[in-house]
């Protein structure tokens, strides 16, 4: 196999195109701190320590879920499980994007550094959740909502938070766990054949989309606050997220869960950065 091919697969591997969805958070709790541009090393920094955290997130639960994944037809020609990238090269991956994170949050301010730890043993603790708890959704939720809580951090090297701040934070809790509410929607059947907790498998399917909107309801509230508390003029991209988010939900129910998790994610974390950038 090729250098190319083999990085090809390792990109694969811990599904680096997933950074895109959260990573728009990290740089709007920059842009709050600063109201405005945070600058270019910064804006480097943050995205290799969130880019080398997210990594260390995908690859523990990928290791950690393996013996699972090879169980579950859905997964079961994943890496780990299909042979096609070993426990040590796994491993050497979680190594390189754990010391990635670290040196990045080390260069960007001491309390970035000293905080550094705990969404490392969130990321650690979340892959065995569904084994014991349905609220596995909301710990997922919280691990991407220290995104723009770090990026505030990174700018203020502070505790202090802005409300604004601090809303969209907890909004994005509620915003991961109705996606992946929704995600897990695939493997119902297998979870509850092999034990495993998710609101769908432990509820059923109706329960879960009301529960999934109800969390994207809470979503666009705490969202719409602390737009509104940030600029009145926020009210256009308010109105595009509703629909993306309705959008989400009819693809969901559709049966397109595909569409539902990444692609439609995407442009909604983009949508609300370019809200806030472009009413500053």
């Amino acid at each position: 196999m090729s250098l190319l091919s083999k990085v090809k697969d390792y990109a694969e591997f811990v599904k680096i195109e997933h950074t895109l969805f959260a990573l728009p958070f990290a740089y709007l709790g920059a842009w709050i701190a600063q109201r405005g541009w945070f600058g270019l090393r910064l804006f480097l920094l943050i995205a290799l320590a969130f880019t080398g955290m997210r990594t260390v997130a995908m690859t523990l639960n990928r290791i950690i879920d393996r013996h699972i994944d090879a169980l579950n037809p859905r997964t079961a020609k994943r890496h780990l499980p299909s042979g096609r990238m070993s426990l040590k090269e796994a491993y050497a991956i979680l190594a390189v994007s754990l010391i990635v994170y670290l040196v990045s949050a080390y260069l960007i301010n001491e309390t970035v550094f000293k905080l550094s730890p705990i969404p490392v043993l969130i990321a650690y603790i979340y892959p065995y959740l569904k084994r014991y708890t349905c609220l596995c959704h909301y710990v997922l939720g919280l691990t991407l909502s220290l995104a723009p809580l770090g990026g505030w951090i990174a700018v203020k090297n502070s505790l202090n938070l802005d409300p604004v701040v601090f809303l969209v934070s907890l909004a994005v809790i509620f915003w991961v766990a109705g996606f992946d509410i929704i995600y897990a929607l695939q493997d119902v059947d297998f979870d509850r054949r092999y034990g495993l907790h998710s609101v769908g498998a432990c509820f059923g399917l109706n329960f879960a989309f009301n529960l999934s909107l109800l969390n994207h309801i809470l979503f666009l509230s705490l969202i719409s606050v602390s737009a509104i508390l940030w600029s009145p003029y926020t009210v256009i991209g308010l109105a595009v997220i509703a629909v993306l988010i309705a959008y989400e939900h009819a693809s969901a129910r559709r049966g397109d869960i595909g569409t539902a998790f990444f692609k439609v994610n995407a442009v909604i974390s983009s949508v609300m950065l370019l809200t806030f950038l472009l009413t500053t």
